[in-house]
This record gives structure tokens, C-alpha cells and sequence, in this order.
């Protein structure tokens, strides 16, 4: 008898992780467990407990969810494999028979609380709020006794036993997260003309344009960036390194020169995946890239990318390599051939690059 897939997330039943992960196909017939905390969910996946791990990452009001990003960047690595953008509007859960008037406390996600805030100050200015570690988790405190009320999906209420005082509920209509659903290692998905490639990288050094450096990686080639977060390292003030979503996928020409110049250029970089855009079937134009000269005043064009398979992708199974024959005695290029061809393979996330 074939064994059930089993995927987590964000716990307790009723979150809008639950929400957006029973959105995939792929989970119609698996176990769904939901978990404690992203941490929780995340290294269920790590230890082999789950398939995978679908986890709040961004709000288009408060930001990056923090945690998710932290804990993607360190530990032992996990690719994400898609993402699932998801409406978000927020019900007032109270026990049943309570009046707007009676509540004096208030629970939620720090995410939601954001996203009410105005509307918390002008109707419950008074209510003393105390963050959980889900919305659905305060709605069962909120069961319990502990709380007042609790800001959660409508939906949430009858698996709790309570009632939606007020909905739709959020200081900026149309408010939107988006969750990842993270695995572990393995070979790519194919590309699919509208993907997303995540990585993180760390700076060598900190002085002036060490950033600037960085993303030209990027700007050169005409990729796209579709967000950057800076996050400390923990390592002292001022240490930061750069979590970014690009357009286009691993293997696109672009996208892969510009992650093996990252390589050369950071002591640290940590490949995330690349995977289908939420909602988006086809790409968007793109501009065609400026060449720039390399520090020791080569121009970079067409011959600084790997050699590329029949569909113009890096080849599968084998290290990339160059088609510039000055970069043949050039270690750094070769080690950076050498890792894209792991990232796209799988391998790598074993052992994220470190300088050499």
C-alpha cells in the first residue's frame, strides 16, 4: 500500500497557511499536520517528518515575515519549490454573546496586527493587545478564555466555537501574502517562462558600492530583482546579508550568469530554488543586458556564460563550462560553473557555498 504524502504547516487548523496549502494539487491526497511555528514546520521537512512545508514569507502590507527568511538562510537547506499568493482580510472572533464594548483584550499574528492597526486605534483603542503565535492559535486562546477576541479568517470560527463579531476587517484593501511551500534538496522543476530564482548572498566586505557591486550582478544582464532584504547575520552591528527574489529561473542564460557572478563575488551564497511565479503564465519583456567590463577590463557579453545545453540551459549532470578560453585557468569561474551546475541538480543544498 503506497504511503500517504505528509506536508505541515503553520499551525494550529484554521491559519491562512492551512488555506493557501490546501490550494495545491499535490496535497488533495496527502496528510496535512500543522505545526507549531515556521521553525517547527521547517525542520519537519529537514528531519524527513514531512514532504514539505508550506510557511507565510510576505505581506504586501507589513513586509517579509522574518523568521521565514532567517531560518531559510540558515540551517540545513531547503529548496522552495512554489509559491501561493493569497487574499487576506480579517474577522473580530469573539465567544459567543460578546459585545464589541465588552472586549478589553486582543490576539493575532504581528503580521495581522499591522494590518489592523488603524482600525484597532479607532474602534478598540483601549483593548490591550498580546501577540500569538498564529491567528488561529489566538482564536483558540480566545476559546480558552485567555482572550477577548482574537483577529483571524472568518473561517476559523467554527472550528473554534466562535463567532465573527465584524468582518473583512484591514486598514488597506486588498492586502496579499504570499507563502512558500519549501522541500528538501533535489533537481530543479523545468522552466517555465514565468519563474522566480531565490537566493541569499553575503557581502565580502563592507564598504562603499559593496552593494552596488552586488546587484549589478543582476542589472547588467537585465534580470529583474522582485525584492531584496537586508537581515543581520548575528555576527555584530552592521552585518548583514541580502535575501533576493529575481525573475526567471535558474537555468535561463541571465539568471544563471548572474548567480555564478554572485559566486564569485561573495564569500557566502545560498541558492533558495527557482520555481513557477503565483498567478503569472507568461513572462514579462525583459531589456536586453549592457555589457561591463570584469575589474581587469574584459567585457562581459555572450562568451562569459556556461555552456548551454539543446533548450539553452546549462547542462544537466555536468559542470558548465566556459566558452571564453581565458577563463580556463581561472579558478574562481570554475568553482562558480561548478556550483551553478549543483544548484541545479540538487547536490548543493547539501553544503552551501563558503569561499574557498
Amino acid at each position: 500500500m503506497p504511503v500517504r504524502a505528509r506536508y505541515t504547516y503553520l499551525g494550529p487548523e484554521g491559519t491562512f497557511s492551512e488555506i493557501a496549502l490546501r490550494t495545491l494539487p499535490e496535497v488533495a491526497n496527502a496528510d496535512l499536520i500543522p505545526s507549531t511555528s515556521v521553525t517547527a514546520a521547517l525542520d519537519a521537512v529537514r528531519c524527513g517528518e514531512a514532504s514539505g512545508a508550506l510557511v507565510p514569507i510576505e505581506n504586501s502590507v507589513e513586509g517579509a515575515v522574518t523568521t521565514t527568511l532567517d531560518e531559510l538562510a540558515t540551517g540545513q537547506p531547503l529548496l522552495i519549490d512554489r509559491e501561493v499568493v493569497l487574499p487576506i482580510s480579517f474577522a473580530l472572533l469573539v465567544r459567543p454573546g460578546t459585545r464589541l464594548d465588552e472586549i478589553k483584550t486582543v490576539t493575532g499574528h504581528p503580521v495581522a496586527q499591522a494590518q489592523v492597526r488603524r482600525w484597532l486605534a479607532t474602534y478598540l483603542p483601549y483593548a490591550e493587545w498580546e501577540s500569538a503565535a498564529s491567528n488561529a492559535e489566538g482564536a483558540r486562546l480566545v476559546r480558552d478564555g485567555r482572550f477577548d477576541c482574537a483577529f483571524a479568517g472568518a473561517f476559523a470560527a467554527r472550528r473554534y466555537g466562535l463567532e465573527a463579531l465584524l468582518t473583512d476587517i484591514n486598514d488597506v484593501a486588498g492586502a496579499t501574502t504570499r507563502f512558500v511551500l519549501v522541500a528538501r534538496p533535489g533537481p530543479l522543476g523545468l522552466p517555465t517562462r514565468a519563474d522566480k530564482t531565490s537566493a541569499v548572498a553575503w557581502l565580502a566586505h563592507n564598504h562603499p558600492g559593496a552593494l552596488l557591486e552586488l546587484l549589478q550582478e543582476w542589472s547588467v544582464r537585465g534580470v529583474n530583482l522582485l525584492r531584496i532584504e537586508s537581515r543581520p547575520t548575528g555576527e555584530g552591528l552592521g552585518q548583514y546579508c541580502f535575501s533576493f527574489d529575481a525573475e526567471g529561473h535558474a537555468s535561463d542564460r541571465r539568471v544563471a550568469e548572474a548567480l555564478m557572478g554572485l559566486h564569485r563575488l561573495c564569500p557566502k551564497v545560498r541558492f533558495l530554488g527557482s520555481y513557477p511565479r503565483a498567478g503569472e503564465s507568461r513572462p514579462r519583456p525583459r531589456p536586453r543586458p549592457r555589457p561591463r567590463p570584469w575589474p581587469h577590463g574584459r567585457a562581459m557579453g555572450a562568451t562569459t556564460v556556461p555552456a548551454l545545453g539543446p533548450a539553452g540551459a546549462p547542462a544537466r549532470g555536468a559542470v558548465p563550462g566556459p566558452r571564453d578560453p581565458d577563463h580556463d585557468d581561472d579558478p574562481a569561474y570554475t568553482r562558480a560553473a561548478a556550483w551553478l551546475a549543483r544548484c541545479l541538480d540538487g547536490p548543493e543544498a547539501a553544503n552551501p557555498r563558503e569561499a574557498a
